[in-house]
């Protein structure tokens, strides 16, 4: 039976371990040069050979091999042009679309991106604003964990000069430039479709009214409703902001003896969700039962029938999150002044809503 230390030594000279990541060290070691002489060469540096370069180089391809920029930069005393992200999870359509956007933005001005997830846990989103500080971020870019309730480790990134912008899920403890989408405007036009179409008992599932989109979105929709003469009063709301709960509360909501007759989600899983339970207990969307979400990410158009939804474009918010924040960096703006940018919505109307009858 071999050791790992046995085999190491038994595997001297045959191929490195492909799991592991190839260094220049050990790019050296093979070629019984420098590590000094590796990196002039993978520079293609003529004061090296060009027998030598070509084998090295080669060599590290065949290998995958990948330099460490940011140490690279340090052994330089060279900055690093990097912006760290922090959103809450990065399997959400719309976060990932953010993604997209802050990159391209970051891309075309030399930046690169350090990118973690809070996975919506408050500790997890604090230890990672220390250490985007601690590895030098220029600044960072971030949507708070829907746990987050203390605000001190955001504050105190500012106090250090840290330049700090948020998107989305914004912090209003913290006096911070941001990017939100119109919430408000987006939640009040679904909505008032839906009333146009003939629907008056629209339900409500939204988060925690602790984060302001949360309570933007339930105001689009209060507001909606007594402009047309309903009392939001007499309809359900319930705090339900996924798939998984959608399913597990939506057969009580529909047993109701007056069940709406509609339903507003703040965000398409949610929405999706109550569309199949209602399906799975005989009712017919929109006929029986219109269902509107809020994002317009890829399921609105797989599922059956497709998604009403209110269009987010996060790519434009990352975008505008990243240049606000370059500009902060690079001196453009002062690090102090606080902007505000506003991304429009659109409502998209598909199948699970019906439609307004002209007469």
């Amino acid at each position: 039976m071999l050791t790992q230390r046995n085999f190491a030594m038994s595997n001297k000279n045959k191929m490195p371990n492909t799991n592991a990541p190839i260094t220049m060290k050990d790019i050296a070691k093979e070629f019984n040069v420098s590590v000094a002489t590796v990196s002039r060469a993978l520079k293609g540096n003529p004061r090296i050979s060009e027998n030598t370069r070509n084998k090295i180089i080669a060599y590290a391809r065949e290998h995958n091999f990948c330099p460490n920029l940011m140490a690279e930069s340090l052994r330089n005393n060279k900055t690093m042009k990097i912006i760290g992200v922090i959103i809450p999870q990065f399997t959400h359509f719309y976060f990932s679309s953010v993604l997209s956007g802050i990159e391209d933005e970051a891309v075309k001005h030399g930046y690169r991106l350090l990118v973690a997830q809070s996975n919506e846990d408050y500790q997890r989103e604090v230890e990672t604003c220390q250490s985007f500080y601690e590895n030098k971020a220029c600044g960072i870019i971030v949507s708070q964990a829907k746990s987050t309730h203390r605000y001190e480790h955001f504050q105190r990134l500012i106090d250090m000069g840290m330049p700090l912008v948020f998107f989305d899920r914004i912090c209003t403890g913290i006096n911070s430039s941001r990017v939100t989408v119109d919430d408000y405007m987006g939640a009040f036009s679904a909505v008032e479709y839906m009333i146009k179409t003939g629907c008056r008992n629209i339900a409500f599932y939204g988060s925690s009214m602790k984060m302001e989109i949360s309570k933007n979105r339930y105001n689009g929709w209060h507001d909606a409703m007594r402009k047309h003469g309903l009392n939001p009063d007499n309809c359900v709301k319930i705090e339900c902001d996924n798939r998984k709960d959608a399913e597990r509360l939506t057969p009580d909501v529909l047993k109701m003896e007056n069940r709406p007759d509609a339903f507003f989600a703040i965000n398409d899983d949610t929405a999706i969700g109550i569309m199949y339970t209602a399906k799975k207990m005989g009712l017919r969307v929109p006929e029986d039962i219109s269902v509107c979400g809020f994002t317009n990410g890829q399921r609105a158009v797989a599922c059956d029938p497709m998604l009403t939804t209110v269009e987010q474009n996060g790519y434009e918010v990352g975008r505008l999150a990243a240049d606000l924040l370059i500009n902060k960096v690079e001196g453009i703006v002062p690090i102090d002044k606080v902007e505000k940018r506003v991304v429009r919505t659109k409502l998209i109307i598909r199948g699970t809503t019906k439609t307004i009858n002209k007469q």
